[in-house]
C-alpha cells in the first residue's frame, strides 16, 4: 500500500467520498455498472435503493433500473449484516458464502426463539426447492402458505427468517415485482453458474471494490460494511495491498483508490439521496456530514440514514416525497434555514428525481 502525505481534511474527505461513489463523479452507463462498481448497494427500502443506482448513472429512469434485475445483471439478496442489498449477479454466491456464514450463526438464539431449529429449515427447503422449480417465482405471503400447507408455521417473524436464513445459505433469492409485490426464485435456475474465487482472493476483490467506491474509510468503516471482523477487515485490506493507498485524516488511517481523479474546484451542487443510501450508510462515523458535526449529529441522531438532502457533501436536511397524480412533491426538513440559492440547487436536484420517475417534482419546506 503506497503512503501518502497528510494533505486531505474532512471537506476534501468528502469531496473524494462524492466523487468516488459516482454522485459528483463520473456516472455509469447501466445499473450493472453502479452496483458493479460499488461492490454492494444496500436495499431494504427497495423504491429508495432503485433511485440510489439511478442517481449514480448518466440518465436512468426506474424502469431502467427494474429491468437490470430482469435481466439478471444485478440481482437482491442478503449478503452482509442481515441487510438487503443489490450487488452483481455474477458474485451473489461468492459474496454470500463469504459474508453470511456469521450472520447466520449469531442468528442462532432468534431462531431458537421462534422455534426453528435445524430440522425446520430443512423441511422449509424441501417445500420451498418444490414450490418454485421449474423457474416460478412466488411472493412472500405464497411461499408462506406453502409452508403452513407442509405443516410448518409461518406465523410471526417465522417467515422472514426462514426467507433470510434460505437465501444467506444461496438457495433463493428476489426476483421481479409482480405489481407491487416482490417475488423469490430458486437461485440457481434464476443466475448463471459462475466462477468462485478463493477466501483470500474475495477478501481482495470486496476491499479492493469498497475503498475504490466509498473510500477514503478506515478498517473500522469496511469491517462495518461487510460484517467482517476488524482482524479479517485488515487482512482483507493487507490483501488488496498494492492497489490502494493510505492517508492520515485527523489521526486515523483511512484508505482510498490512488487511481481515481477528484476535482477539487466543483460547482456548488445538491442531491436529493434515498433512505440508506451508501454516502451515509456505508460508514461507521457519520459525523462529517454534519456542520458542525458534534452537536448537530447527535441532534440529528439517525435521521441522516433517512431520505437525505446534501449539499457541498454535507447533509442540511432530510425529505419526503408525496406522489400525486401528475407530480411529486419533495417536502423538506431542513437542519437549518436553505438561503435561496441553496433552494435552487435543490430545486434542481429534484427536477432530476422526478425524471428518474418521470413525473415533474415539486419543492416545499
Amino acid at each position: 500500500m503506497r503512503q501518502q502525505g497528510n494533505t486531505m481534511d474532512q471537506a476534501a474527505l468528502l469531496r473524494h467520498r462524492l466523487h468516488n461513489q459516482g454522485i459528483a463523479g463520473p456516472r455509469l452507463a447501466t445499473p450493472a455498472d453502479v452496483v458493479g462498481w460499488m461492490g454492494a448497494v444496500q436495499a431494504q427500502d427497495y423504491l429508495g435503493a432503485l433511485w440510489g443506482i439511478g442517481l449514480r448513472m448518466e440518465t436512468a429512469t426506474e424502469a431502467d433500473v427494474e429491468q437490470a434485475l430482469a435481466d439478471r445483471t444485478i440481482v437482491r439478496t442478503w449478503p452482509m449484516r442481515g441487510t438487503l442489498h443489490f450487488v452483481p449477479a455474477e458474485d451473489a454466491r461468492w459474496m454470500l458464502a463469504l459474508l453470511t456464514p456469521k450472520v447466520v450463526a449469531g442468528s442462532a438464539r432468534r431462531y431458537s426463539e421462534l422455534g426453528l431449529d435445524d430440522a425446520t429449515f430443512a423441511r422449509s427447503r424441501d417445500v420451498f426447492a418444490e414450490a418454485l422449480q421449474g423457474g416460478k417465482q412466488l411472493t412472500r405471503a405464497e411461499l408462506g402458505q406453502a409452508l403452513e400447507a407442509a405443516g410448518i408455521s409461518s406465523a410471526g417473524q417465522r417467515l422472514y427468517h426462514i426467507l433470510g436464513r434460505l437465501a444467506q445459505e444461496g438457495m433463493i433469492c428476489f426476483g421481479v415485482r409482480r405489481g407491487r409485490q416482490q417475488t423469490f426464485v430458486l437461485l440457481d435456475e434464476w443466475l448463471p453458474a459462475t466462477r468462485q474465487p478463493v477466501r483470500d482472493e474475495a477478501l481482495a476483490e470486496l476491499a479492493r471494490r469498497y475503498m475504490t467506491s466509498h473510500g477514503p474509510a478506515t478498517d473500522r468503516d469496511f469491517a462495518w460494511w461487510t460484517g467482517l471482523t476488524l482482524g479479517e477487515a485488515r487482512a482483507a485490506l493487507e490483501l488488496a495491498g498494492p492497489q490502494l493507498a493510505q492517508e492520515d485524516i485527523d489521526g486515523q488511517t483511512h484508505w482510498w483508490s490512488p487511481s481515481t481523479t477528484v476535482n477539487d474546484d466543483l460547482d456548488a451542487t445538491a442531491w436529493l439521496l434515498p433512505a440508506y443510501d451508501e454516502y451515509t450508510v456505508g460508514y461507521t462515523d457519520r459525523s462529517a456530514l454534519l456542520d458542525p458535526p458534534g452537536e448537530a449529529y447527535v441532534a440529528a441522531g439517525h435521521s441522516i440514514l433517512f431520505p437525505s438532502v446534501v449539499i457541498d457533501g454535507k447533509v442540511v436536511a432530510t425529505w419526503r416525497r408525496t406522489v400525486k397524480k401528475h407530480s411529486i412533491v419533495i417536502e423538506l426538513n431542513p437542519f437549518a434555514p436553505l438561503s435561496a440559492a441553496e433552494m435552487q440547487l435543490v430545486g434542481a436536484a429534484a427536477d432530476r428525481y422526478g425524471a428518474f420517475f418521470g413525473l415533474p417534482a415539486e419543492v416545499k419546506r
